[in-house]
């Protein structure tokens, strides 16, 4: 079978722990003997992120900007026991915060469904497209750790002027502070996006903050969300869909009631607790796609869930795993079809359908990973390692490719 040919490349950002085990696996398995893959190839691991002092991810950052399209692994975000089992020089931030904030993009991310698995939430009929903000909040954050009494203030000296100064609170003893901040262009940027998506993909949005306890933060973001609706407001009469705004711990009630099939949009910090949720509600974290779009048309696709940490543990002392490689093959996958959309690849975008159909021809067929085994119905499930499945989905994807 001759290998498709690419002509623009991928930027492939490699990842930490199990994840980055499966990565080269998937790689040799699904992709190598199919496509002739072009890719600008960056180690985004935790050791080579403190080597460089984390210039790779701003430099794997700035590729996705140049080329468009990226497909990343999951990586470490590390915390206190992470920098003494790594010896790492400091505590290096997300690279998903990074990325994420570089792009100033949204994260969209939905389960991927199968007929055997059924939500844990009964009367949930169709999937939940959680549109995650992807710049700011938490993320971005100062902290600071007071170690005596004090006040701690937020001041805001303006370059024309304005002057605000206000007391966030007067300690009597030890105690933390934390500095978030938003700007009103990436908020705009992620309500366009969301409604743009929901046009495209014809579902109706909801979108949830905390604006009567955040007046001024969350307020803001409500603000431009209307604002900028009133763009699309024809555009969704048309299409019959609807623009809904609600409080956050209201929409968390709205959506467990719900019988799905609606984008969600949150803020960062919610879109990263949400999405969670919502995936191990429909099944599996392991089992859900999640794209960074930003404002210029760049696309980031990527794992939802972490590095399997307690897994490569397992692999390190040489012992059998049966970790899910589902949303590390989709990001690959999505990656495929949009590099094959943008550059006019046909043949690119078909093995992408084929690839991930392949997919759930095998988990159709019962063969699954053991976090997928207690969930699956009308089948009989039949767990495997993950090298036993992705040989299996290779099979499926040489009869596929040879129709």
């Amino acid at each position: 079978m001759e290998k498709i040919k690419m002509t623009t490349p991928l930027v492939e950002m490699d990842g930490d722990e199990m994840t980055r085990i499966l990565w080269k696996m998937i790689k040799d398995e699904l992709i190598l003997p199919f496509v002739d893959l072009k890719a600008e190839y960056y180690d985004l691991g935790l050791e080579y992120r403190d080597q460089t002092e984390d210039k790779v991810t701003v430099e794997a950052a700035e590729a996705t900007k140049k080329y468009g399209v990226a497909v990343k692994c999951a990586t470490i975000t590390p915390n206190v026991q992470r920098m003494s089992e790594y010896n790492l020089h400091q505590m290096w931030k997300s690279p998903n915060g990074t990325i994420r904030a570089m792009l100033d993009g949204t994260v969209f991310r939905a389960p991927i469904t199968i007929p055997s698995i059924h939500p844990c939430v009964k009367n949930w009929k169709k999937p939940i497209t959680i549109a995650r903000h992807a710049y700011g909040d938490v993320y971005k954050s100062v902290e600071i750790r007071a170690n005596e009494a004090g006040t701690a203030k937020l001041v805001f000296d303006g370059k024309d002027g304005q002057h605000e100064e206000v007391v966030i609170h007067e300690f009597d003893g030890p105690g933390v502070l934390q500095g978030m901040h938003n700007t009103d262009k990436s908020i705009r940027s992620f309500a366009n996006s969301c409604f743009q998506y929901a046009i495209s993909t014809k579902q109706d949005i909801w979108f949830s903050t905390k604006d009567t306890i955040s007046k001024k933060y969350d307020g803001r973001f409500k603000a431009i969300f209307e604002e900028e609706y009133e763009k699309y407001k024809s555009d969704f009469e048309r299409l019959g869909i609807e623009y809904f705004y609600t409080l956050i711990d209201d929409a968390v009630a709205r959506v467990i009631r719900s019988a799905g099939g609606f984008i969600w949009a949150c803020k960062n910090y919610d879109g990263d607790v949400m999405s969670d949720m919502v995936s191990t509600a429909f099944g599996s974290l392991a089992m859900m796609t999640s794209v960074l779009v930003s404002p210029e048309g760049k696309y980031e696709y990527e794992a939802a869930h972490g590095t399997v940490t307690r897994h490569y543990y397992k692999h390190l002392k040489g012992e059998e795993t049966s970790t899910n490689p589902m949303a590390t093959i989709f990001a690959w996958s999505g990656a495929f079809r949009k590099r094959g959309e943008l550059d006019g690849l046909p043949e690119l975008v078909n093995y992408a359908n084929q690839l991930e159909d392949a997919c759930f021809d095998t988990l159709n067929d019962g063969i699954c990973t053991k976090d997928l085994v207690n969930l699956m119905e009308g089948v009989e499930p039949k767990a495997v390692n993950s090298e036993q499945f992705l040989k299996a989905i290779r099979e499926r994807l040489e009869k596929r490719m040879a129709k």
